[in-house]
């Protein structure tokens, strides 16, 4: 079994200065945990995986393809493989729990 808490993860991510931290990678998938401040600018490009966000806190809008949606706690949205999508008006610091299948990197 692996575990993770939430509270050490992001210690964890603000010690590598980084917006993002990998702390799961298995055959079939891959885990990260990714933060954007309010007002930040999500740069992220399309992905090779496919791709399921969950939103553990914040609110922002994403846009996925030609599709925007708000997004806060609780919030899961799934990108396929290929497509364009980024977090946008950020309002409250974001932070995303990411799912890549099959794994990143």
């Amino acid at each position: 079994m692996k575990e993770f808490r939430l509270d050490r993860l992001e210690a964890e991510r603000l010690a590598h200065n980084g917006a993002y931290l990998r702390f799961l990678r298995e055959r079939n998938l891959s885990v990260g945990l990714y933060a954007l401040d309010a007002g930040a600018q999500d740069t992220q490009r399309p992905q090779r995986q496919d791709v399921l966000n969950f939103v553990v806190s914040g609110r922002a809008s994403m846009t996925v393809g030609e599709e925007t949606t708000m997004v806060a706690r609780g919030s899961v949205v799934y990108v396929p493989a290929g497509t364009p999508a980024r977090f946008h008006h950020i309002t409250e610091d974001l932070r995303v729990m990411v799912v890549f299948s099959p794994p990143e990197g």
